[in-house]
């Protein structure tokens, strides 16, 4: 049974009309005949009865017909549904972010998304660098957005937006009152607090001190957080220091809670990911074009 045979007996039951039928669905009055007999024929059921140059349903036809129209229903929603997701009308994007990007850059994004797009229902989840790509790689994101580099082959990036990593302390620590500090003071000088293995932000920072000839493992370490908002409030009443992004610190050093210490730390690219191989849907590609637009 095919969609156009269900098609054509509608056509024919709703007007008990063969030519009316067939001008109605542009098709030869021929056409439409053959296609009902076929339908009874492989059924070994009677749909209509001929009387005359009339016909009319039989018992049969009657109790058929409520089916075949709700079957045709059915696949027009589905058309329509397909129709919708591709002009961005309906459908769901699942997004992974690291927790920088996901707290202080991506939400205004992502609004800016809902307000084109009032359709697409948008899923985030939050977590790190590495957890991020994770979720791009067994597909249960379709697109991630993270700060820290990407060494996965399988993952396509495209740059959205720049950060700045700076070297937090409390305003009473010792380097809060040098105009400068030396790799040297960086590597002995302080304790630190890092945040997990997987994070973007760690990734960069140690990337930055082997640059500047700091083995990362040698400096003592107080703490290790999950999050920016705990190393930054572990260092608000510490002696210690942290790397942090500066839009995460942005509010405590407007406030004067914590000082920004003069060390040079390369800016770092905050990136779009998705996988090479998966399809990219039309939302996916709208928000794409909405963050870079935005950066």
């Amino acid at each position: 049974m095919t969609f156009e045979q269900l098609a054509i007996f509608v056509a024919v039951a709703e007007r008990e009309h063969l030519t009316k039928a067939a001008e109605a669905l542009r098709l030869t009055p021929s056409a439409v005949s053959a296609s009902i007999k076929t339908l009874e024929a492989f059924y070994n059921v009677q749909l209509f009865h001929r009387v005359g140059r009339r016909i009319e349903l039989t018992d049969t036809g009657r109790a058929f017909v409520s089916e075949a129209k709700a079957v045709l229903a059915r696949a027009r929603a589905a058309e329509l549904m397909l129709a919708e997701m591709g002009d961005l009308k309906r459908g769901t994007l699942n997004i992974f972010a690291s927790q920088t990007v996901a707290t202080y850059w991506l939400p205004e994004r992502l609004m800016q998304f809902h307000d084109r797009y009032p359709g697409i229902d948008l899923s985030l989840t939050v977590g790190n660098t590495k957890a991020a790509c994770a979720a791009v790689m067994e597909g249960a994101a379709e697109v991630g957005f993270v700060e820290g580099e990407i060494n996965e082959p399988a993952l396509a990036t495209q740059p959205v937006a720049e950060d700045e990593l700076i070297i937090v302390v409390a305003p009473d620590h010792p380097f809060a009152a040098l105009d400068k500090i030396t790799p040297e003071e960086i590597a002995a000088d302080t304790v630190w607090v890092l945040r997990e293995e997987g994070s973007g932000t760690r990734s960069e920072f140690e990337a930055a001190l082997r640059a500047f000839g700091i083995n990362p493992y040698s400096r003592e370490i107080a703490l290790i957080v999950p999050s920016n908002e705990a190393m930054l409030s572990a260092v608000q009443g510490s002696k210690a220091a942290c790397a942090v992004s500066r839009l995460a610190a942005a509010p405590l050093l407007n406030q004067g809670l914590v000082r920004a210490v003069n060390f040079p730390l390369p800016k770092r690219t905050l990136r779009m990911v998705r996988h090479k191989e998966r399809h990219t849907s039309g939302a996916s590609k709208a928000l794409q074009q909405l963050c870079i637009g935005q950066s």
